[in-house]
Parts: C-alpha cells; structure tokens; sequence
C-alpha cells in the first residue's frame, strides 16, 4: 500500500539549502590558540571598513581564530564553556532536564525543554560565528544568549541538522518541522511543517534529492522506516524493525535506523534489514562519518540489561553486515559514550575512565587512554554521567563527579585541557564557531 504524509504550507526555499551540518573539521583545537580580540586596522586593504566594525550595543568581539564552544547542561542550567580554554563564559538559569541538539550552522543549540511558557526546541545563541568577506572570513564572539526563539512541540524528541535543512519531531503530535539554519541569527526563520500518520517516539529528516524519511509507529509501538519522496509518494518501506530509535547518514547519504533485533539500511532504492545475532539484539543509536561506510552502534542484547551496555556493533552499510564487538572485561558505557575519530575510529568512553579508540573494520582496541576516573553506570538515564564529543581531532569529555570537562587530544590520548564547572554537568553539545 502506497502511504503518504500530510504536508502543511510548502516552503519552496528547503529544496535549494546546502548549509551543511556541524563540521567535525572546522576550526583548530590547538591548545595553545587564544580567543583574542584584534582591532580592525584602518589600512585595511578593503575600501567597506564600516563593515566590519562592530555595531554598537553588540557586544561583539572579533577574534583572531574560529572558538568552538561547549554547553552543558546541569540540574536548574546551562553552562557554555570556551572550547579553546574551558572556561565558563556563560551560566544560564533554566530549570527541569534539559537536553542538547547542535541546530546546525555552527552557531545555535536547540535546548529541547518543558519549563517556561511555551515547551518545545528554544534557540540558545552560543555567541561564537564566522562572517566570510571576499577571500577570507572574519570570526567573532560574544555572550550567549537564551533567545526567545521557540519551536513549540508538546514533547520534543529529535532534532536533526543534515543538508542545510534542520527537522524537529514532536513526539507528542507526529509533527514535523523544517528550516534553514542559518536563519536562526535573524529570530525564527520560516518553517515548512508536515507530520506522521500517527504521533510515537520518532525521527524524521530529508535527504539531499528531496526525500523524506520518517519513523512508523503509534502511540503504542513502533515497527519501521518509510521513505516517502518530494511529493509524498512513497520510494520505500520496512516495517521489520520493532522499537526503531536513532538514525545516522553514512558515505554515499545511506541511511541506517536501529531496531530491537538489528537495523534497516536505506542505500537510495531500497530498504535492507541486517538482523543482530540474537533474537533480541537492540541497536539504539548510531556514529556514522560522511565518508566512510562503517556505523558504530550500540549493543543490548539482554532486554534486562539495565543502562550500562559492554558490547558495540559494527555496520557496513556497504556491504550490509553487522559485527558485534565485546570491549575489554570489566568495561561498560551508555549511549553518552559513543563517537567516531577524526580517521574514523570507534571511540568508547568506558566505565574504566579509559577513552578506547577502536579500529572501525576490525573492531580491535588499538589504544586506551586514561582521562577520568572510574565511574558507575547509573539507573536511570536521565542521572549526570560522564559523556564524549568530538570537534576535530579533540574529544570533549565530561567529568560529572569531579564538575569537570577534559579537551582530549585524540591522536594521542593527551588530555590538554581541564576545566572547572560550577555544577556536574549532563548532557553535553558543541558548535564550530
């Protein structure tokens, strides 16, 4: 049966965007780079000097580099440290767990909440961006800012930047909403909106061609992927995958979504299931690399397990196989734990406080590097532990029981930076600047 979604005020623009998402190669990590001011000399050899100058009241600075920022989030805030330094530069008052999306222009976070007036994906303004000028691009910084800029969802589930359009799913209503990112620094950009059938815990995004793909499911279930094209025409379709959760875009934009008994790829024409070794083998969340075929997933194959998971996968979604994988004895991680090197690698962030950086076609551990102290699983997701994620070549770690992050030097397992935080911090996103 041909399914199609209801679609909802067209936005010609979304079909032209080609903002791409947050660059994992962007800008320096170099420890020894600053965040300084310099002044725009008036010998500048462009004749438009009044563009560069502040403008007044701004708040403001040029900066002689791009600043990655990081922002965590902590029981009642928001803390936004300097990635170049790990200071503070900002601590945000916004009460009830809040969870972190990167918006996708290097700029803005989409803090998914439940507290103020309005619930839904607010924009906070991270205060670090580039301007390009000619040749060459000028960077700035200035304080972050909770914006008034609200996408409103009854829950807000997953937010997904990729290919210049960025979608939000409301897990409450199967609404789904789309935008251009890089509109986000002029107040609320203009959205196309469509949604699901029926409302479930899902995801949906667009590709490159104009298709859009969606999770399947109700309030009660969910069972599978659908790819509908750019007229809502349905392209393909699987409902093999009971409890679909996480998605991920690999070489070549194949798609791969995770089930309770393996994951589905979608390679452009068609939908492949790849089923885990067990009967129960659930792949929650995946780390895909735009050029390379390899996902790294998680692994439970216990529905018992609790929240800690000793076991990662491994999908080419070239050839369509999986290979799962058991890290050191002793060692456990969470969802929070994953993430992909700057060659590729499978990185762990293990109980053992160690960082493992994993060979991404074998599976085999070919470093560990110390960077925390051990640490316990907790019950509850929700609860404040440790996390990973990666700009560049560094990996940002943080450290909850000592309110702490770590800059992680990731071809060398060198931690160094440490920063000191005001409160342990939860979740964690980084912008480029």
């Amino acid at each position: 049966m041909t399914r199609s979604l209801r679609h909802r005020r067209p936005l010609p623009l979304l079909a032209a965007l080609a903002i791409p998402a947050l660059a994992l190669t962007a800008c320096s990590t170099e420890a020894e780079t600053e965040d300084t001011t310099a002044e725009v000399s008036t010998e500048d050899e462009h004749d438009d000097e009044d563009e560069h100058e502040d403008e007044e009241g701004s708040g403001r600075e040029e900066a002689a580099t791009q600043t990655p920022r990081v922002v965590t989030a902590y029981d009642g805030g928001l803390l936004v440290v300097d990635g170049l330094t790990l200071e503070v530069v900002a601590d945000i008052e916004l009460p009830g767990f809040n969870r972190l999306n990167p918006a996708g222009d290097g700029r803005h976070v989409l803090v998914s909440t439940t507290s103020g007036d309005e619930a839904g994906f607010q924009v906070l303004d991270m205060g670090t961006w580039s301007e390009g000028h000619g040749d060459h691009d000028h960077y700035y910084t200035a304080e972050p800012e909770l914006t008034d800029v609200v996408f409103s969802a009854e829950t807000p589930g997953h937010a997904i930047p990729h290919g210049g359009v960025t979608t939000l799913f409301d897990d409450a209503t199967g609404e789904i909403t789309f935008f251009d990112p890089s509109e986000l620094g002029d107040g609320m950009p203009e959205v196309e909106t469509t949604s699901t059938p029926e409302a479930h815990h899902g995801f949906a995004f667009r590709l490159d061609d104009g298709s859009l793909v969606t999770t399947i499911g109700d309030e009660d279930s969910r069972s599978g992927m659908l790819v509908t094209d750019a007229d809502g025409t349905e392209i393909a379709s699987s409902e093999e995958c009971p409890g679909v959760h996480g998605e991920a875009v690999a070489e070549g934009e194949v798609v791969i979504a995770g089930c309770d008994d393996g994951v589905l790829i979608y390679d452009g024409s068609e939908i492949t299931k790849v089923a885990s070794p067990h009967e129960y083998g659930r792949i929650g969340n995946q780390f895909t690399t735009a050029d390379s075929t390899i996902a790294l997933g998680d692994y439970k194959h216990d529905p018992d397990q609790g929240l800690g998971l000793h076991e990662i996968t491994l999908i080419d979604t070239a050839a369509k196989t999986l290979q799962v994988i058991h890290l050191p004895e002793g060692v456990e991680y969470t969802f929070r734990d994953l993430a992909r090197g700057p060659e590729g690698e499978a990185l762990v962030l293990g109980t053992d406080g160690a960082l493992h950086v994993l060979d991404e076609t074998t599976g085999d551990v070919v470093a560990s590097h110390p960077v925390i102290d051990a640490w316990e699983v907790p019950e509850e997701w929700q609860a404040a532990h440790p996390a990973i994620k990666v700009l560049g070549e560094t990996a940002y770690v943080t450290d909850p029981a000592n309110q702490q992050v770590h800059a992680v030097d990731i071809p060398t397992g060198e931690v160094y930076l440490t920063g000191d935080l005001p409160a342990a911090p939860n979740e964690m996103a980084v912008v480029t600047g």
